[in-house]
């Protein structure tokens, strides 16, 4: 990131093209050979945007900003939608940095902000799922302190994959 300040601030409508193409393109880079090719190759950013537009209001949603571009995002809410898992107060919906700019502290930086967002509302205990495959993604949630507490299959096209789930407790 060098000696440029990294923005994190609340999602506005004009952020949502920017983030809808980190969306597709953190997809097809990620979970390229986990997740079916039809699947991955039917994403587009036109897709995405517009469901984007339609709901990007209704959890919390920061990004990451700097220089002006969007370089990462998350989705969280203050409250449980879990009704597997209990004891749980929130939940991080997704953490994602633009693939070229991986391993620069942006994903630090962004789960720091969220977890302090929890912290300040009181939470005391959330969670977070990743595909089991995603590697690369679940060691930066180990390193954060997750522990897996949980495992389901999700649907993503017409194919079912591992997902488990992080829990966090917050201190």
């Amino acid at each position: 990131m060098e000696n440029n300040e990294l923005i994190i601030r609340n999602v506005k409508k004009e952020d949502l093209e920017q983030v809808a193409e980190i969306i597709v393109t953190g997809w097809k880079t990620a979970y390229k050979g986990i997740i079916d090719d039809n699947y991955l190759n039917s994403l587009t950013i036109e897709k995405r945007y517009n469901k984007l537009l339609g709901n990007y209001l209704e959890d919390e949603f920061i990004v990451a900003e700097l220089n002006g571009e969007i370089v990462g995002f998350s989705r969280y809410t203050l409250y449980s939608t879990s009704n597997e898992i209990k004891n749980i107060d929130g939940e991080i919906f997704s953490i994602y940095v633009r693939p070229k700019l991986k391993r620069n502290g942006i994903g630090t930086a962004i789960f720091t902000y969220v977890m302090n967002q929890f912290k300040n509302n009181g939470n005391k205990s959330i969670i977070l799922g990743c595909f089991k495959e995603n590697y690369q993604s679940r060691a930066f949630y180990e390193k954060m302190g997750g522990k897996v507490i949980y495992e389901k299959q999700v649907e993503r096209g017409e194919k079912e994959y591992p997902e488990v789930f992080y829990n966090y407790i917050i201190i």
